[in-house]
């Protein structure tokens, strides 16, 4: 399960994630997301990922789209500022396999276990 809230301010738009991206969550927030910069093209935008727990390789693909466009991802721990290193510093669009990344794609508070689903 994924919750997104969303709010809009003279400072910009900003997404804030809490629970696991991944599967149709995926889609539904790059709807969102892409329905809020058609409004404000030129406004800041920023997406908190503190509470995210999970991320599957769609919601890598979603990121990667989100960074490539400028918006600001905001991280916390070293698992989540690691792969968003990596989204930034990988040219290769293909998403990372849970195979080169043992622990899977849990980040966050939670830890979950070798890409648990």
């Amino acid at each position: 399960m994924l919750r997104v809230s969303y709010s809009e301010t003279t400072n910009g738009q900003r997404w804030t994630l809490s629970g696991r991206l991944m599967g149709p969550w995926v889609d539904q927030l790059r709807s969102c997301w892409r329905e809020g910069r058609e409004r404000a093209p030129l406004a800041h935008a920023a997406v908190d990922l503190k509470e995210v727990t999970f991320i599957d390789e769609s919601g890598e693909v979603l990121l990667r789209e989100m960074l490539a466009a400028g918006t600001e991802c905001i991280a916390s721990g070293v698992a989540q500022k690691h792969l968003l290193d990596d989204l930034k510093n990988d040219h290769d669009s293909k998403p990372r396999s849970h195979a080169e990344h043992p622990t899977g794609y849990a980040v966050g508070p939670e830890k979950l276990h070798n890409g648990e689903k």
